[in-house]
C-alpha cells in the first residue's frame, strides 16, 4: 500500500467495494459485489436481533445500494493463513 492509501490513526484500507447483490440469510444478510482491485468481495452481515418482513426488505434495499471501505489497523502486517488442504494441494 501506498502512504497515500495509509489512513488517520494508522488504518489502511485494505478494499473497496461497490455491492451489486444483497440475500437474506437466516440472521442477517450477504453482500456480494467487486472491489476496484477488480477481486470478488463476499462480505457476511448477523443482526443480533430479529428484523420483520417489511424492515428486512428495506434494509435490503438500503444495503444494495451501498459502497464499503474495509479498513485495518494491527500491530502486525496482514498474512492470510492457508487451510491445510492448500498446503496439502501444494506438496
Amino acid at each position: 500500500m501506498t502512504p497515500a492509501e495509509q489512513l488517520d490513526e494508522g488504518y489502511v484500507k485494505v478494499a473497496e467495494v461497490e455491492i451489486d447483490a444483497v440475500q437474506p440469510a437466516r440472521s442477517g444478510f450477504v453482500l456480494t459485489g467487486r472491489g476496484q482491485d477488480r477481486a470478488d468481495y463476499r462480505l457476511e452481515m448477523e443482526l443480533d436481533m430479529p428484523i420483520d418482513r417489511q424492515t428486512r426488505a428495506v434494509l435490503g434495499e438500503l444495503l444494495a445500494q451501498s459502497e464499503w471501505r474495509v479498513l485495518r489497523r494491527a500491530p502486525q502486517p496482514f498474512t492470510p493463513q492457508r487451510s491445510k488442504a492448500a498446503r496439502k494441494s501444494n506438496r
